[in-house]
């Protein structure tokens, strides 16, 4: 999963994410999601999240399914 579709992200997920600051240099900040801010089903860079401690990007990795 590659975090571009929003089927696939959800509440309690284990995602790294790119901060809007960090987005030059590609740091990947890691948290769980708390909600959803993309409404569309797609987005080509990445679904926007809130993560549960409050920092907003975009998902570029989520956890593999068990």
């Amino acid at each position: 999963m590659n975090g571009q579709n929003r089927k696939d992200i959800y509440p309690g997920l284990a995602v790294g994410i790119i901060l809007k600051k960090d987005q030059r240099s590609g740091n990947i900040t890691y948290g769980v999601v708390k909600d959803l801010l993309t409404s569309s089903a797609f987005h080509s860079r990445g679904i926007k999240v809130r993560l549960e401690d409050g920092q907003v990007g975009r998902v570029v990795e989520c956890e593999p399914e068990l």
